[in-house]
Parts: structure tokens; sequence; C-alpha cells
């Protein structure tokens, strides 16, 4: 008879796992938000409810705009985080996102977007109105099934259409206030339209290779820098051209085409300095792109601030 050791007999020893705390958890499922796009999303809709109201919006209904639209965003960047949890373990940028890092399971992140979605539509339905909420339902669905599941993967023009779904907070704020949709609306729609592939390339150029890693041909990878920057510059004209247009549509006062001016001046002067340094002989991270991305924040986040400041000023 064969005497069996110890070796032989003992399954190896498994470290137990060590158990995350409820804050950890918590974390993990605010991170599946991204707060720091829905940020940039409230920057837009504040401002806007202003415009709307000629002055100070109703308390009320602007907390219930940003709550639910909080939520709304909120759902809609889950949601992409479970449909794009395939390639952000390959990139750099999102390695270190919720399900990437396996904090959250597929299921609960799906499960938190829904649910979100759904307490937004119904909040924002009760709340405010059918249009903001239908708005708001709209922007959710183009982002997921439209941007995610289709455009993002298969067109160098993703981030061009995918980023209707950015723009509808500014209707959102709008109809919030007014419960229809008007020019002017209408008109920021554009700026920000205009302004979310510029910002958007300049990012993808500092991680072009991440993009290319995961296989999603945004523009830097499956184009030129010469390219890219020349569309962007384009894209930036339209985007200052556009933010113009508010001052005769929404009648405002010499204070918002004034910032406005200024502010698009900067911002040309900013992306054309990068056709500059490219001409220079510069390429890859020497052209700096990043610093138009962060200016680009700078100057939506105070044009909107023009927007909302210009009503009190009548």
């Amino acid at each position: 008879m064969t005497v069996l050791t110890n070796r032989q007999t003992t399954a190896p020893a498994r470290a137990p796992e060590t158990p995350r705390s409820f804050a950890t958890v918590v974390k993990a499922y605010i991170a599946l938000t991204k707060p720091r796009i829905i940020e940039l999303l409230l920057i837009t809709t504040l401002p806007v409810m202003f415009l709307a109201a000629h002055g100070l919006p109703p308390l009320w209904t602007s907390v219930a705009v940003m709550v639910f639209g909080t939520l709304s965003a909120g759902s809609a960047n889950a949601l992409n985080c479970y449909v794009d949890r395939d390639i952000d373990v390959k990139m750099r940028r999102t390695r270190r996102r919720p399900l990437a890092r396996h904090q959250v399971s597929p299921r609960g992140a799906l499960v938190f977007g829904i649910v979100l979605g759904i307490l937004s539509t119904i909040g924002l339905w009760v709340t405010t109105n059918w249009l903001a909420a239908t708005l708001s339902t709209a922007a959710i669905l183009f982002y997921v099934l439209v941007y995610s599941m289709i455009l993002k993967r298969r067109t160098a023009q993703n981030i061009v259409w995918g980023g209707i779904a950015g723009c509808m907070p500014v209707m959102i704020g709008w109809a919030g206030i007014t419960e229809r949709l008007d020019w002017a609306p209408l008109v920021l729609f554009g700026v920000v339209f205009f302004w979310t592939p510029p910002h958007t390339w300049t990012l993808a150029m500092r991680y072009k290779e991440d993009y290319a890693a995961a296989e999603v041909p945004m523009l830097p990878v499956v184009a030129t820098e010469r390219r890219v920057i020349i569309e962007s510059i384009v894209y930036t004209w339209a985007t200052v051209i556009c933010s113009l247009l508010l001052w005769p549509v929404a009648h405002t006062t010499m204070f918002y085409p004034i910032v406005a001016a200024v502010l698009g001046a900067m911002c040309l002067w900013e992306v054309h300095r990068l056709l500059g340094r490219l001409n220079s002989g510069k390429t890859g991270v020497d052209l700096r792109p990043m610093r138009f991305f962060h200016w680009s924040n700078a100057y939506l986040a105070l044009l909107f601030l023009a927007v909302a400041i210009d009503p009190l000023l009548a």
C-alpha cells in the first residue's frame, strides 16, 4: 500500500480574500459614474437655467434638475463602463476604473446604471416636466446605444456624433425651466457640439497608444497629426462663431459677447499654436496637446459662467 505524504494529501492553502469595506464599495460605484465628467455637464446645465429664467431660476426646479441630471449622467457613464469593460483594461488611462480592477461586477454595474437611469427619468418627470425627462432618457440611450456600442469602435467620427449626448444637458436645463425648447438652447447645444471634437482629440493625441492598443479608431489613431490639428482648428472656429450667435439670438447684454470674444480669441490662439509647433518640426508629446485640452475645459466653464451672469446684468 502506498503511503501518501502530507504534501500529496493537503491542498495548497489559499489566502483569504480581504473583505471590502462598505466605504470602498460605495467609492467604487461612485467612480463608475465618472464624477469629473458629471461636473463638466453640470457646468453647462445651471447657467442655461439662468438664461431661460432671465435671472435667478426657481430654487426647487434648479435643485431638481441638477440632482436628477447628475443621476442621468451617472447612469450613462456607468453603463458606458459596462460596455467598455473589455477595452478599459487595455488602456493606461482607464485601467484603474472599477470594472477593470474587478471592484464591481459587470452585473452590478449594469443594474446600477439602469437603476440610476430610471430614478433620473422619474425624478425629472415628477419635479419638472415630461420634456426634460424625455430629453434626459434620450441622452442616456444615445450615449450608450449609439456612441458606446456602435460609433466608438467603428468610426473615427465617433466623438463628433457621439458628442451629441454631452450637448443634451443644455436642452434639459432649458426645458426644465420653460417646458419648451427655443433657439437659444440650440445655439448653446451647437457650442458644446463643436467644442467636443477638438477637446477630445487633443486628449486622444496624448493617449494615442492607449486607443490603438484597444483598437478604438479615434481620429489621432487613424489620421496624421496635421489632419487632427487642422480639423481641431476648424471645429474651434465653429465653436467660437456659434458662441457669438447667442448675442443676437438671446438678446444678451454686451457683457456676454465681449467675454465670448475674448475667451474665443484665447482658445483660437492656443489651437493655432498646436499647428505652429507641428510646423516647427515637433511631434508627439512635444506638441503639448494637453495644453489645449486643459484650456478648452476652462473655456467652456468660463463661457457658461458668462451665460449665467449676463441675465443678472440686464
